[in-house]
């Protein structure tokens, strides 16, 4: 007689994530593009997301009810967190791992202060490869450090810097808890010429040029440009989109 419950799904493969994801400040799932500007940092021993409910047990001093009665069960308080190991010194990465810190551009200084503002608080998002081509995402709302900042250099090695990041909800919207899952499918790339002249190449947006005659033995193949590449009126730009 066969195993007949030594199984797995057939779509196992398409919903594996795969390699470690990376950490950003800026993401849209709709149109899930990855700007280098966004990267926190390089990031090594992969990256921890975690979204854990605290319940408590309204019954557990009350005579004769038996643990974990549902109906006594409170509602969840969720502590929600991305942890990782980071391999940035930049001035921005420096920042984000203190929390509550500026940054003075000029001498290249960053400094903690005793204060919290509410702009140190900033959405963080992983996202990480599908092998169906997709991705999968998570989205920290309100994320500040509470790690704090600690660097531990190594003889012939890569300093490392640890990073905890925490979520947190809002007084103007209570009722949201501070992370969001996305498991998307491959999406289908679509590319629109843009109207442009040298004064509306825009720095940070990502164009592409076409080459191929879109027919089945000569396809279509769009190339990124450069980011420092300098606007050439004799050519097509195209921006691309997804669906």
């Amino acid at each position: 007689m066969g195993r007949m419950f030594t199984v797995i799904p057939q779509d196992t493969f398409d919903g594996l994530q795969l390699e470690a994801g990376v950490l950003l400040t800026d993401f849209d799932p709709a149109d899930p593009e990855v700007v280098d500007s966004a990267i926190v940092c390089a990031t090594t021993g992969g990256i921890s997301i975690s979204a854990t409910p605290e319940y408590t047990d309204l019954g557990e001093d009350v005579d004769n009810v038996p643990p974990n009665m549902k109906e006594l069960k409170s509602d969840p308080k969720w502590t929600c967190q991305i942890t990782t190991t980071g391999l940035g010194t930049t001035p921005e990465a420096i920042r984000l791992a203190l929390g509550a810190a500026d940054i003075t551009a000029s001498t290249g200084k960053i400094a903690p202060r005793s204060a919290l503002n509410q702009d140190d608080f900033a959405d963080l998002w992983w996202v990480g490869d599908k092998a169906d081509g997709g991705f999968v995402a998570a989205k920290l709302i309100n994320a500040l450090s509470t790690g704090g900042f600690s660097l531990q250099s190594t003889k012939d090695g890569k300093g490392q810097v640890s990073l905890e990041f925490t979520g947190h909800v809002s007084i103007e919207e209570q009722d949201v808890m501070p992370i969001e899952f996305y498991s998307m499918d491959a999406p289908t790339a679509t590319y629109t010429a843009a109207t442009l002249t040298s004064a509306g190449f825009k720095y940070g947006v990502t164009y592409y040029t076409r080459s191929g005659a879109g027919t089945t033995e000569n396809p279509y193949v769009y190339t990124q440009v450069a980011k420092d590449a300098v606007y050439d009126s004799s050519k097509t730009y195209y921006v691309k989109s997804y669906s």
